[in-house]
């Protein structure tokens, strides 16, 4: 399909699975309502943010994919015949834990997950604790719309995992993500980092050509010290933003993207013609002494 619309479900979360489960659903439904045909759903949406503590705990918040969630949630896909993308605490095996998202295509149909390829280890954000790295790979998935890739948070630094999964097909880079402002931090350091972090995931979009969706989480969490600063956004391949959600509000967003320019967009700015494939042999390397 040469026109499609996307939708982005931005919300804030509790402890209470059901109720954040419930949230997501009535989110997908309004975005379905709106003409939604591929909806994405932020970081983890089913629980708080739990890496801020290292705590055994959590670890019973993970569960199968294809499990509870995926269940409950390609019915809904069915149902409404939208593509539901659902990032989940994945329980792969006892002892091997991921950060997943799943893709459920507009049939209810489970197409796929991907697991998250770069793990975090900073204050507040201890996911090594938690998470194995992704052993699937870079992945795209053909739903009934459109050919989409899907990344996780952290790996929206990282301009290989972007192009990547550009070269495999994907039209549309989804990132679900949950990243957040220290609430004693101040104001102009707050701008700068939502600044690189919306920057940098408009630069994948221009220098490859695609489409970026990207969903985060708003509210306070951590007993009040994380703020999660939301502001999803959708960007076209120049990286013009075509819809920017608030840092404070849950909001519901559809925005129409014309994947038919993508080609007009490649051979007018032609980065995907003249790469030097021969010569970079060297960014496999960790460091070039």
């Amino acid at each position: 399909m040469s026109r499609i619309k996307t939708g982005l479900v931005q919300m804030s979360c509790t402890a209470d699975g059901k109720s954040n489960m419930d949230k997501a659903i009535a989110g997908v439904r309004e975005a379905a309502a709106k003409g939604a045909q591929i909806v994405c759903l932020q970081e983890l949406f089913t629980s708080l943010y739990f890496c801020d503590v290292e705590d055994y705990e959590h670890f019973k918040l993970a569960e199968s994919i294809p499990g509870p969630s995926t269940d409950q949630l390609s019915v809904l896909a069915k149902e409404l015949e939208v593509v539901i993308i659902a990032s989940l605490f994945e329980k792969r095996a006892q002892g091997i834990y991921h950060n997943t998202t799943a893709v459920l295509d507009a049939d209810g149909s489970y197409l796929g997950k991907y697991r998250k390829m770069h793990i975090p280890d900073d204050p507040a954000y201890y996911e090594k604790f938690y998470f194995t790295p992704g052993d699937l790979g870079y992945k795209v998935f053909k739903t009934r719309f459109a050919t989409i890739g899907v990344l996780i948070c952290w790996d929206q630094w990282y301009p290989e995992a972007a192009r990547i999964t550009s070269l495999m097909g994907a039209e549309i880079l989804f990132y679900p993500a949950a990243i957040g402002w220290a609430t004693s931090q101040d104001a102009a350091t707050n701008d700068e980092q939502y600044a690189a972090w919306q920057t940098i995931q408009r630069s994948h979009a221009v220098a490859n050509g695609v489409h970026v969706v990207s969903v985060n989480r708003v509210g306070l969490e951590q007993n009040g010290a994380m703020k999660f600063w939301g502001g999803s956004f959708v960007a076209n391949p120049f990286g013009r933003l075509l819809a920017l959600a608030s840092h404070d509000n849950e909001e519901v967003m559809v925005v129409e993207l014309d994947l038919s320019k993508m080609d007009s967009y490649r051979t007018h700015w032609p980065f995907m013609r003249d790469r030097r494939i021969d010569s970079y042999h060297e960014i496999t390397k960790r460091f070039i002494d």
